[in-house]
């Protein structure tokens, strides 16, 4: 089953990232465009600031080299917009391996959206399976700052966890407030048992269970997967 996941690549060199510093208050989406040559251009929404800051934003920016006004509606702007800089000029200095990245454009992963940060991307996609999204987490773990935000089964509506049945959540929830995970415990395993009325062996199985559930949701798609 496939996965939708939503996350942050903190790399300043990412393109774009100067033009989000210059106009802060704005909201900036890029779409590539693939079928301009070997380097992609770019199908930029500006929402907030005005056309002039916009523009003399992309005037300023190392790595813009031409752009076009292609739409507006109200305070709303698109723009076609021209890299100044390969892949290798844009992030050679900053990503170990250039070519890796190039190699990801033919994971088997759509990336839907793109949000431009000062600090770098804001994204959001499909990935076919955990191992497609173990590589394409592991390349940017490996290269720059990676923070996984979402991760939800395609097709699900529900945030992570959403896999835990109502025991294991209940489970989790009163050994949380009764202080079990805190260090030091404020509880012991046998009064979370004691506030569900159950023993203490079926609470430690239920939170085994429900930590499982969670690590398998939410981090562990993110980790390299072992040598085999």
């Amino acid at each position: 089953m496939g996965l939708v996941a939503e996350y942050q690549i903190d790399c300043d060199a990412l393109p774009l990232t100067e033009v989000a510093t210059t106009i802060p208050d704005a909201i900036l989406t890029l779409d590539l465009q693939f079928n301009h040559g070997d380097r992609p251009r770019f199908l930029v929404t500006i929402q907030g600031g005005s056309q002039s800051s916009i523009e003399t934003a992309f005037s300023d920016a190392f790595d813009v080299g031409a752009w076009t006004l292609v739409g507006q509606a109200e305070e709303t702007f698109r723009y076609q917009v021209r890299p100044a800089l390969s892949f290798e000029e844009q992030l050679g200095d900053s990503l170990e391996d250039v070519a890796g990245l190039e190699a990801l454009a033919t994971a088997d992963a759509i990336i839907e959206r793109i949000e431009v940060l000062p600090s770098g991307w804001r994204q959001t996609g499909w990935f076919a399976n955990r191992d497609t999204f173990g590589e394409f987490s592991s390349f940017w773990q490996q290269n720059a700052d990676f923070q996984l935000l979402r991760l939800t089964r395609d097709g699900d509506s529900e945030p992570p966890g959403d896999g835990l049945t109502d025991q294991q959540y209940e489970a989790l929830r009163i050994a949380y407030e009764l202080g079990y995970f805190e260090i030091p415990r404020r509880a012991s395993l046998e009064e979370v048992a004691a506030e569900l009325g159950i023993s203490a062996s079926s609470v430690s199985e239920r939170l085994r269970r429900a930590e499982t559930e969670l690590i398998e949701e939410t981090v562990a798609p993110t980790w390299p997967s072992l040598p085999r």
